[in-house]
């Protein structure tokens, strides 16, 4: 998959499948939908930024790029979207030639910026504006935690930004700022014998408040996407606070969120430096985001699962069938920054025919702008236009299309009433794996996999039983949060989500990546989970007796000490580069918080195991292993 991640370093997208299907019909088959992740706004260091207004095709708007066919002599150059005849203006005829191109054609430039210089006596861009909106009914320690991180956040807010505070306590005074209007809606209610909604009771439609609150706070993300503002929402409790209601006003605004145990949790108080923080590790912060899309002719899009919000630009780009933000050629951003990643669904239209292009010489174009208002005030246009052609099985990226399918069935839970996730991955599964699978009929024994597509029900089986689609355990906010901050990260991050990583540190190795399987504790091991919202440092029980007994702290047992500081430094750069900051948790074999680790193993050894292993640990649980979980889906693939 690495050139995969050349592709997006080079671009900032990853699709699914990197040859479009050659008709209606085949792109069916495919099972797992033709989408594009995209990062808007990633940072490339040779991108060239342009000083000028882009040239435009005069009839479906593209903008002129290295995929355009252009007539020296005549000063034509020709749209590969829409293949219209296009003119050069006076100051591209007069010079353009094969030996001086404009930076726009040229071929490593498919990402191009433009912006647009500032005149002399026009008015400087109006400064950041930062409104704080503060739930003061907290314990008193609580409350000082939070004064002291909004002390900070205002040291590191630029001196020329404009600053307002609002606070509300239990009795919601938002009132006596001078807006009576706001109606007072419940969340929850009043009466503190009441439990606290849960998956079932919305399920149920037994949760009074929430569909109301939801409709709400639709209404309310309408009106903010409409004035380009920007919600945020910081909630530090053990106790829901509504984020599940609120979600849908986050999301289409593009705000950042953040959930945490405590105003005092360094989840809360480095999440918030991250955000007003600037240098190597800022955000990126941008604002005032319009997203536009340009593609060859007989593919559509379906819509976005994403943070954006739908202009509802209708047209003939627009499919009948709609996923997310759709029906639509055009989406509001209205805050985005360097990781912001778009999962855009598309459909194609071809049908068959004698003379359908055979997949593999199938060649289209999407172009992708973004008119945004970067972090310095300056309004920019970033234009990244993209070809494929590839055979179908090599295309086929196995990381992005997990990503797709993790957005898609979280869009589902939320929209689709009984509908079973479960049922849908694994019925995906089984016809992907049926159609490209290397097999002989009703012999599973035969059954294998290319290896474009080989690690693809690895990353399936930990979607099965991720938070994204396992609710159980989870509060409705818990969930919502995972969701929000999935529909906004890269396809890294999310692979990570889906499908964590664990690394091993011992005496008889270095670091070296571990199978995420329930066979990799040892007594004499440690080992580190990234699960993206979880940072996991895990000592084997030997491990953890010598350091109960300070051998570290010993001077010959030097070793030792580095030994137990590897895995910390490795943990240090991970929280360091990631928003929302991840929870570290410290602990050993045996004990209470090794569940966080061994939630996401493999449960290859259980208390249902005839020989567990030795040294190792077994997991309490009735789910299956990915080992029986493959010995079903060949056996079904095979049918």
């Amino acid at each position: 998959m690495a050139e995969f991640v050349e592709l997006e370093n080079a671009d900032g997208v990853r699709m699914t499948w990197n040859v479009v299907p050659g008709s209606k019909v085949e792109a069916s088959r495919c099972v797992i939908p033709v989408s594009a992740m995209y990062t808007p706004i990633k940072p490339f260091p040779d991108m060239p930024v342009l000083p000028y207004s882009p040239l435009r095709c005069r009839n479906c708007r593209s903008v002129l790029n290295p995929f355009s066919v252009v007539d020296f002599e005549a000063k034509i150059w020709i749209c590969p979207i829409c293949f219209h005849r296009n003119h050069f203006p006076p100051n591209y005829a007069v010079s353009i030639s094969p030996d001086t191109l404009p930076p726009e054609l040229f071929p490593q430039y498919t990402t191009v910026e433009y912006r647009q210089d500032t005149p002399p006596d026009a008015s400087s861009p109006p400064p950041l504006t930062c409104l704080f909106v503060v739930d003061t009914c907290l314990l008193e320690e609580e409350i000082g935690f939070l004064r002291s991180a909004l002390s900070q956040a205002m040291h590191l807010i630029p001196d020329t930004s404009l600053v307002g505070l609002i606070t509300f306590g239990s009795f919601v005074q938002v009132h006596e700022l001078g807006f009576p209007h706001l109606p007072k809606t419940y969340i929850v209610s009043k009466n503190l014998s009441e439990p606290i909604r849960s998956h079932k009771d919305i399920d149920k439609h037994s949760a009074p408040y929430f569909h109301k609150a939801v409709k709400f706070y639709e209404g309310l993300s309408k009106q903010l996407v409409h004035q380009g503002h920007v919600l945020d929402l910081f909630a530090c409790a053990l106790d829901q606070v509504g984020l599940a209601e609120v979600k849908v006003a986050v999301e289409r605004t593009g705000g950042l969120v953040v959930l945490a145990e405590s105003f005092g949790h360094p989840v809360f108080k480095d999440s918030l430096r991250r955000v007003f923080q600037s240098g190597d590790h800022d955000l990126g912060l941008s604002s005032n985001g319009i997203f536009e899309i340009n593609c060859s002719k007989d593919i559509k899009v379906q819509g976005i699962i994403g943070p954006c919000a739908s202009l509802e630009k209708k047209g003939p780009l627009c499919s009948d069938t709609v996923v997310g933000q759709g029906n639509t050629s055009a989406w509001k951003m209205c805050g985005l920054d360097k990781a912001t990643s778009l999962c855009l669904i598309f459909e194609i239209l071809k049908e068959d025919s004698p003379d359908t292009i055979q997949s593999s010489s199938t060649q289209f174009y999407f172009q992708f702008l973004t008119y945004y208002q970067h972090n310095t005030g300056q309004m920019r246009l970033r234009v990244t236009t993209l070809s494929r052609r590839w055979d179908l099985i090599a295309g086929f990226d196995q990381e992005a299309a997990a990503v797709t399918m993790a957005r898609l069935v979280s869009f589902k839970m939320e929209t689709e009433a009984e509908f079973d996730p479960i049922r849908w991955l694994d019925k995906a599964l089984i016809s992907l794996c049926s159609r490209f699978g290397d097999y002989q009929k009703d012999s599973p024994p035969t059954f294998s996999l290319s290896a474009r597509l080989s690690i693809f029900p690895q990353f399936m089986f930990h979607l099965r039983r991720s938070q994204f689609v396992q609710v159980f355990n989870n509060s409705p906010d818990e969930t919502a949060y995972f969701r929000l901050i999935l529909n906004r990260e890269n396809v890294t991050n999310s692979v990570v989500m889906i499908q964590p990583s664990l690394i091993s540190y011992s005496f008889h190795a270095g670091p070296e990546p571990a199978l995420l399987d329930v066979a990799a504790i040892a007594a004499d091991r440690i080992l580190l989970l990234d699960s993206y919202f979880t940072v996991v440092i895990f000592h084997g029980a030997t491990i953890a007796q010598w350091r109960k007994a300070g051998y570290h702290n010993q001077p010959e047992h030097l070793a030792f000490a580095q030994l137990l500081q590897a895995p910390h430094d490795d943990a240090d750069a991970i929280v360091k580069d990631r928003f929302p900051v991840p929870r570290l948790v410290i602990c050993d074999q045996h004990g209470s918080q090794a569940r966080f680790l061994l939630a996401k193993l493999n449960p290859s050894a259980t208390y249902n195991s005839d020989a567990p292993l030795s040294g190792g640990d077994v997991l309490f649980t009735d789910d299956v292993s990915f080992e029986v979980f493959m010995d079903h889906l060949q056996r079904l693939a095979v049918q």
